[in-house]
């Protein structure tokens, strides 16, 4: 099977110890994670080919990051060297009714100042099949939404299947910038990923009967997002995570895969979270894994909210489970129990 390449974004991320707010830290506990390196490392634990794309310095921080990716058997060999920083993003994990909060510090790191010359994206989808970005990139810098389309465009000329999760981050571009940049880059997507915001926040198109503040999800009405953002782009699929918020530790889980007409609801999952960062990025690692393995689209889902599901208990921005884990879970085998 061909390789599955990843661009985007990793940071470091500092966050205070268990649930203890910005101003009450004394330390921080380092890591790494961002969106798509995040989908790489998802892929290689399930054990696929997967190669991530960035770029870094050339400094110690930039090689640590680096040297995380590759503990996990991601590609790391199309890293671009160059640049000053990595950029740096603070999690302070909410709990009960007291929400997550996310900084960052991420202006002019390595990646957001990269140069489209940095990238021979001929060279570096040779032998690949599949090719996953996210709204986060393009809003790092115009440089960055340049590459992403040259990436986009390339990826299309050589036939490789596109996916994009919409992702879109308000505290990097207006919800104006991001219709723009994201719209013109829609139409090299097969398949589109999104949370229950995303469509609103980047396309305008709403889903009725839905109030994500109250987490109130309606089926109907993201069947109806779904058919406008596939008539409007002409995506082969579109998935859409639905997550019913009633705390920050308890959350409903499930999802829609839409493709011909036809919508496919997952299962739902009663979830309390450990660390949610990284979910979204788990589900469409979890889609990419179960298509490129001929999965039925049923199938394909369930696996990707399963994957997603068991995220949601683990620390950290990277989903560490197994292919045999999240199959198990999403057979059925919900209970938890101890094994031995």
């Amino acid at each position: 099977m061909g390789k599955i390449i990843t661009f985007g974004e990793i940071m470091l991320r500092l966050a205070p110890e268990g649930y203890y707010r910005f101003v009450q830290a004394g330390s921080y506990g380092a890591t790494y994670g961002g969106g798509e390196a995040n989908v790489a490392v998802s892929l290689a634990n399930f054990g696929m080919d997967a190669a991530f794309v960035t770029k870094l310095p050339k400094h110690e921080i930039g090689q640590a990051a680096v040297n995380k990716l590759r503990e996990f058997g991601v590609d790391t060999s199309l890293i671009v060297r160059g640049g000053n920083r990595v950029g740096i993003y603070f999690l302070e994990k909410g709990a009960s009714q007291r929400p997550s909060k996310v900084i960052y510090d991420r202006a002019h790191s390595a990646i957001a100042q990269a140069e489209r010359a940095d990238f021979d994206w001929k060279r570096i989808f040779e032998g690949a099949l599949w090719f996953h970005f996210t709204g986060i990139s393009p809003a790092l810098s115009d440089n960055a939404a340049a590459i992403t389309a040259d990436a986009c465009k390339a990826a299309k000329e050589a036939g490789i299947t596109v996916s994009c999760d919409l992702n879109y981050r308000k505290n990097l571009w207006t919800r104006e910038k991001a219709a723009e940049v994201m719209g013109g880059l829609m139409k090299y997507v097969d398949l589109c990923i999104a949370n229950e915001e995303d469509a609103s926040d980047v396309f305008g198109i709403h889903a009725e009967n839905t109030d994500v503040s109250s987490g109130k999800i309606s089926n109907a009405g993201y069947v109806q997002v779904a058919a406008a953002l596939t008539e409007r782009f002409g995506f082969k699929q579109v998935a859409i995570t639905l997550r019913e918020s009633f705390s920050a530790n308890d959350n409903n889980w499930a999802a829609m895969l839409y493709s011909g007409g036809a919508a496919y609801f997952s299962k739902k999952y009663a979830v309390r979270i450990v660390d949610r960062v990284g979910g979204g990025d788990s589900f469409g690692a979890g889609l990419i894994y179960g298509m490129l393995n001929k999965m039925s689209l049923q199938e394909s889902l369930e696996f990707a909210v399963a994957a997603s599901c068991l995220k949601h208990s683990i620390e950290g921005d990277f989903n560490h489970v197994s292919a045999d884990e999240v199959k198990k879970l999403s057979g059925g085998d919900a209970s938890g129990r101890v094994q031995r």
